[in-house]
């Protein structure tokens, strides 16, 4: 396990944050980039926002990157599945971006209730929650690299 680096590339950014966005490229100008991840997304603009968290993949799909898929673990039954892929569109139908959440290694069965739960919240507590779960995501990915 790494302690959080000091300085990351804008490459090594993108690897953690699952593509190179507006965020990433803000994030790569600072010297301690994932310590002050917090200060630059309060900076963000509302489309940087929702371009970061639009380019992670969401739960359960099938075209993940190497890291997401070895996240999200083996596939759970045919009905958890199902129940995540309509409860991640009606998520994207009333917020109008992608869901994200820190998975954790959790069983996709136990972010199914997550998700139920998240969508009673409003746009505006779920945009900062989903890019606060981002950045948790990346720390992680960087601590187990």
């Amino acid at each position: 396990m790494y302690d959080l680096p000091r300085q990351l590339t804008i490459d090594e950014l993108a690897e953690l944050f699952e593509g190179r966005t507006r965020l990433v490229e803000k994030l790569a100008e600072r010297d301690d980039p994932l310590a002050s991840a917090h200060e630059v997304i309060a900076q963000l603009t509302e489309g940087e926002k929702l371009e970061a968290l639009n380019a992670h993949p969401a739960i359960g799909t099938k075209n993940l990157s190497a890291r997401s898929a070895a996240e999200q673990g083996t596939a759970d039954d045919p009905v958890t599945l199902g129940e995540l892929e309509r409860l991640n569109a009606e998520y994207e139908r009333r917020f109008g971006f992608r869901f994200v959440v820190f998975v954790n290694r959790r069983p996709k069965s136990e972010l199914v209730p997550i998700l139920r739960e998240r969508l009673e919240r409003t746009r505006e507590e779920e945009l900062d929650t989903a890019v606060e779960e981002l950045v948790a995501i990346a720390e992680d990915r960087w601590r187990r690299s």
